[in-house]
């Protein structure tokens, strides 16, 4: 009689990327230098939000969490994908990939909440802006920093529990380059129907908690960009908003098309593609984005890249 909690197999392969050797070495020359580069832009962004004062506010204090967070995702990943890359070890421990999957996911869903928290930030800005430093305080904006990595935590807690207690007994072939609910799931000899609900209600309804309370936000800051007087208040608005504005539907939208739907649609080639997008691309991009978006996160890197 199986059990839900023993399983028999003790590794997982990874077989999400290419076998051919020429392929393989231009793949990790690739995403090699992407780790680096966002390795260094986002450690260039931490340094320069702690360094320079006048960037000492909610908005470079979530900014710099959301940089940390950045730094954290593409490392559970890509490390482990370079070294198959380049020394073909596809292997991965269950206790490795458990924590690899439990990592992952606490990432993934305290950037969703922190891009919420980012939202909300934006909005007191923009639509109350003589009581903004009133509203945002030091001491408020640490409890939403800390609320974000604490529900982050337990949703993964959630999620890990319920995938890694089921029974795995045949195949041990993750198709994808790096452990992740959806293959993981699919490579279960019990049933997985139940918990699959569960995940996706749980997913779905913070997910769509999040979303729709970043999007009411950015509703009430167009209301409020549109009934400006000033061009110029308007521009300013719209440039300290659009940046975070362009992170949010660029992770959201890779996000909640990899977990908020059941695991039967699961595609290997596409998702492989959507996971590159929120897991090393959009920690690449969006150092980019603000630094190009802020003229005061500029004036802060040269400053620091001029010091280094």
């Amino acid at each position: 009689m199986q059990r839900d909690n023993v399983s028999t197999v003790s590794e997982f392969v990874l077989i999400g990327l290419s076998d051919a050797p020429q392929v393989r070495f231009l793949l990790f020359v690739l995403f090699l230098t992407i780790y680096l580069a966002t390795m260094a832009g986002n450690i260039t962004i931490l340094i320069a939000v702690s360094t320079d004062t006048r960037l000492h506010n909610p908005m470079y204090f979530f900014l710099s969490n959301l940089s940390l967070l950045d730094i954290l995702c593409p490392t559970i990943t890509v490390p482990k994908m370079l070294g198959a890359l380049l020394l073909e070890n596809k292997v991965i421990s269950f206790k490795g990939c458990l924590f690899q999957l439990f990592f992952l996911i606490d990432v993934v869903g305290t950037e969703i909440f922190l891009l919420a928290v980012m939202a909300y930030d934006r909005y007191v800005a923009v639509c109350h802006p003589l009581k903004y430093l009133n509203i945002m305080s030091m001491k408020l904006c640490a409890h939403l920093a800390i609320g974000t990595w604490v529900v982050g935590f337990f949703n993964s807690l959630l999620h890990t529990s319920l995938i890694f207690t089921l029974f795995f007994c045949d195949s041990n072939q993750v198709d994808q380059y790096y452990c992740d609910i959806p293959p993981v799931l699919g490579l279960s000899c019990s049933s997985t129907w139940s918990r699959e609900l569960v995940i996706l209600a749980v997913a779905g309804v913070l997910g769509s908690v999040a979303f729709v309370f970043t999007l009411i936000s950015y509703l009430y800051i167009l209301l409020a960009i549109l009934s400006m007087n000033s061009s110029e208040s308007r521009h300013k608005a719209f440039s300290t908003c659009s940046s975070h504005l362009s992170v949010v539907c660029l992770f959201y939208g890779t996000t909640i098309c990899t977990y908020v739907r059941p695991s039967s649609t699961y595609s290997p080639q596409q998702d492989r593609i959507i996971s590159m997008l929120y897991g090393i691309l959009t920690p690449l991009l969006n150092p980019i984005i603000y630094s190009l978006r802020n003229k005061e996160v500029r004036c802060a890197l040269r400053r620091v890249i001029s010091q280094m």
